[in-house]
């Protein structure tokens, strides 16, 4: 049996094939994909009987539902049961070898369909064609554009009582739905709205393409690392042509929430602490996925989440309370979401949190005044998974019709997936909310339709042929792989690192030597297990097999009997140790909120038990937050941090540990130094009682009295195998107009023996002003690369913009005063400078304070 087997099974809606692959090393492993069940099969279980297989599973997305698999194999063929989430069994009959490909087929049904020669339509066009078809619409037909539902009958999180999607589709019921994921599914779903949904409107597409579709990328937080902003552009780039030729139009992302609490799972899909940096981001990040025209079917719609201030969730525990002031909101929140509307982007998604004790889904203030009015998107406002339903839940509504027209009202336009706004028929008869804002929605989202081509082309998307030949191309491959490298920090090195001799013996201990869990959450890739793990990526070097001691050590929680013997033996055979450590992928993103933030102690013991052999030792961490390192920053020899870094991570890492890639990259999220700093974060305000060189060991002042104030590895900082020296800052002008521009220079000198990137970081300080401002703020960055001993000169540019924030006022300006300026590697290694911003002779400022 061991070998690729397969199945076909037609339904009355789909055409499902299932592939096993079958292996045997020490015991049977199995390995499943299914098309086109929109979630990754994961299988816990083997167990073989003469010809008959028994294997159980699940996946992650759908957990509490079984998956199983009896199947007895005779010569070339197969018969058995299988059990899908939330399916009865069936009975199966397959075959050996791969089988037919979907694609192919679908390419051949796709021809009658295809249309040629489709004109983009202008604005007035489509302004036209949307007030034609909205006049005839009832009013039951415009809410089912503003419904949206599953692909199959699996929900996320709580049950929701649904129609199946065929039945939904077929009434005009939806207008979009998630997570088709293949062309094959997109296709018989479009097909069900064009040829029988009331007026035949195409349905949207919707799915969380976050790091990478089949080709997988670092995740967000990693890739923020690598400070590369056009890097970034062109993996979203990359993501949204892998996952549009499957039929996806829609994207649920990128996630622009700014993060500073690492015990919150969802740091991972973020880029950090910073809001400058983070603003940067999201505009590359919609960039990459819409492109320069969305009528391009090889771009994604954008959509920009959570807004807002999703990142403040109070402890870190997802789903909670935020309570900040508006200042923070508008400072610190607001910018990424500001960056990425000004880039076009074409959606929008709501927090799951409270602003002001009202939930963001009904929140008109934010909505409507802030979102729309003062930002001016014009763009489709989507809620996330559950989150009108969840008005109810919070205590701002009575009922999920209540909710319903509180969201309304909040200029909320497609609910996704459940069904409060079922509601609004009734709420219109009532006279409690008016037709005229379905319009206002439904006029959205028709013209969203009508600007990516699908109404006079709804195929359009369903590329099958793409499919094969974009999909986990070598070129994307190698994209991942080079953002990969740029994404590793490296946190220590006493001169272990690179490796000298590939002659050496090298053990390789701990649960992610040799695991393909590199992706990360929020990956739907069918290449899973294509993915280069860490002793494949040394293998690849040159190593041989009879120099790799390959010892597990520990699973990711859970101790292996006579695991930490087998460790400590290899450590005591190896010239060095790789301690490949972390979090499993389940340990970070959405619902996974931690409050220890260590390595699990039974890591952290086979750690003690393997650095007391006495070899020098490096700390390779795959993980999705900042974790807290005290203990081995003080034990081993160096500290490689590589996160989730994707399909390529093992190539990549291997790159950086022999020297061939001089790592560059810089932290975008502070690493504490104890559990109990956090949320700490470069950016913040001094106290009335700061702590200073002179006072730090005295008593009454804001500190802890059994720890440091400061993170053990600060925002902005990474070591390389080069060093960088910074001359003193030569300012252009020590005073300066709102109309003039500084200039603010350094000289990075490569002072090591090798050349190396560095990411000259500027920051700025309002020393005093009408409301307090934080210790520092990025207001810019520069990458240089230097060889060895070669010297440049760096200069910023800074004017009255980059010293401007929301006041009380509510505006965003200047106020004259002195300053500093910083220039350095990190946020805590710089050089300092002063100036004075001037008063405006037209304003006031005393009087403006009064």
């Amino acid at each position: 049996m061991i070998g690729t087997w397969h199945f076909l099974l037609q339904t009355p809606e789909s055409t499902i094939k299932l592939q096993f692959i079958i292996e045997k090393m020490e015991a049977y492993a199995l390995s499943v994909i299914a098309e086109p069940f929109p979630f990754p099969i994961e299988i816990h279980t083997v167990t073989v009987d003469g010809d008959m297989l028994q294997a159980k599973g699940s996946s992650r997305y759908v957990a509490d539902e079984p998956i199983e698999f009896d199947l007895t194999f005779e010569d070339d063929e197969f018969h058995g049961r299988v059990k899908l989430p939330y399916q009865e069994a069936f009975f199966v009959q397959g075959a050996k070898g791969p089988g037919p490909s979907l694609q192919d087929m679908l390419i051949s049904e796709l021809q009658p369909y295809r249309k040629h020669e489709v004109r983009q339509r202008n604005e007035e066009e489509i302004r036209q064609a949307v007030e034609i078809l909205l006049a005839k619409m009832s009013v039951a037909d415009k809410i089912g554009q503003m419904s949206q539902c599953m692909s199959t009958n699996i929900s996320l999180g709580s049950e929701v009582a649904s129609d199946s999607p065929e039945k939904l589709i077929a009434a005009g019921r939806v207008g979009s739905v998630l997570s088709a994921i293949t062309s094959r599914r997109v296709f018989e779903l479009q097909k069900i709205a064009v040829e029988q949904s009331p007026h035949g409107i195409p349905l949207l597409f919707n799915f969380d393409v976050i790091h990478g579709f089949q080709t997988v990328f670092p995740v967000p937080l990693a890739g923020s690392c690598s400070w590369d902003i056009a890097a970034i552009r062109e993996a979203s780039a990359i993501a949204a042509k892998e996952a549009s030729a499957s039929g996806n139009t829609y994207n649920h992302g990128p996630m622009v929430d700014i993060t500073r609490d690492p015990r919150w799972g969802r740091v991972v899909e973020g880029a950090g602490e910073d809001p400058y940096l983070g603003s940067l981001i999201a505009k590359a990040q919609v960039e990459g996925l819409q492109g320069d025209n969305l009528f391009d079917p090889e771009t994604l719609i954008a959509c920009l989440k959570h807004f807002v201030a999703y990142g403040a969730a109070e402890a870190g525990r997802d789903y909670n309370t935020v309570d900040i002031s508006e200042g923070t909101l508008r400072n610190v929140y607001l910018p990424p979401f500001q960056a990425g509307i000004e880039a076009g982007a074409g959606s929008v998604m709501n927090a799951f949190n409270t602003y002001q004790g009202v939930p963001v889904a009904g929140n008109r203030y934010l909505l409507n005044d802030v979102l729309r009015k003062e930002l001016g998107f014009d763009g489709v406002l989507i809620s996330d998974y559950g989150s009108i339903d969840e008005i109810v839940a919070h205590g701002n509504a009575k009922d999920s019709k209540e909710a319903a027209r509180k969201a309304l009202d909040a200029t909320m336009d497609i609910e996704m997936v459940t069904r409060s706004y079922d509601q609004l028929q009734e709420l219109i008869e009532e006279g409690l909310v008016a037709e005229k804002q379905l319009n206002e929605s439904v006029r959205r989202i028709l013209t969203l339709k009508y600007k990516i081509g699908i109404m006079d082309d709804p195929f359009r998307y369903v590329r099958p042929e793409k499919e094969k030949e974009y999909h986990f191309h070598t070129q994307h491959l190698e994209v991942s792989r080079s953002l990969a490298r740029k994404s590793i920090v490296l946190l220590k090195n006493n001169g272990v690192l690179p490796l000298a001799c590939k002659a050496q013996k090298i053990a390789i201990i701990g649960p992610f030597g040799d695991s393909k869990d590199l992706l990360g959450p929020w990956q739907w890739s069918r290449f899973t297990k294509e993915t280069v793990t860490l002793r494949e990526g040394m293998e690849e070097k040159g190593v041989s097999e009879t120099h790799l001691l390959l010892e597990e050590g520990c699973k990711v929680e859970e101790a292996v009997d006579g695991g930490v013997e087998r460790a400590v033996a290899a450590a005591e055979q190896a010239d060095i140790v790789l301690l490949a450590l972390g979090e499993s992928s389940e340990m970070s993103g959405e619902a996974a909120s931690r409050l220890d933030i260590h390595l699990p102690k039974v890591q952290q013991e086979l750690a003690e038990a393997v650095v007391r052999v006495g070899k020098p030792t490096i700390l390779v961490l795959t993980n999705g937050r900042p974790l807290v390192l005290d203990g081995f920053a003080r034990q081993v020899d160096a500290i490689v941090e590589t996160w989730f870094l994707g399909s390529e991570a093992g190539h990549a890492i291997a790159d950086v540990l022999f020297g061939d890639y001089n790592p560059s990259g810089k932290l975008t999220m502070s690493f504490p130094a104890h559990s109990g700093q956090v949320p700490v974060y470069y950016n913040h305000f001094h106290t009335g009682r700061p702590v200073t060189e002179s006072n730090q060991g005295q008593k009454f002042f804001s500190r802890y009295i059994d720890g440091p104030n400061e993170p053990l590895y600060p925002f902005g900082y990474g070591l390389s195998y080069t060093t960088f020296e910074y001359s003193d800052i030569q300012l252009s002008h020590t005073q300066m107009t709102a109309s003039e521009t500084l200039i603010a220079s350094v000289t990075v000198t490569n002072t090591g023996k090798v050349s190396g990137e560095e990411t000259v970081q500027l920051y700025i300080q309002d020393l005093y002003g009408r409301v307090v401002r934080p210790v520092k703020e990025l207001k810019g960055f520069q990458k240089v690369i230097l060889a060895a001993g070669e010297a440049q000169d760096v200069h910023f540019s800074i004017t009255e913009a980059d010293l401007e924030y929301w006041n009380l006022e509510k505006k965003n300006e200047a106020e004259p005063g002195e300053f500093k300026v910083y220039i350095g590697s990190s946020s805590c290694d710089v050089k300092e400078a002063s100036f004075e911003l001037s008063p405006n002779s037209n304003i006031n400022w005393q009087e403006a304070e009064k």
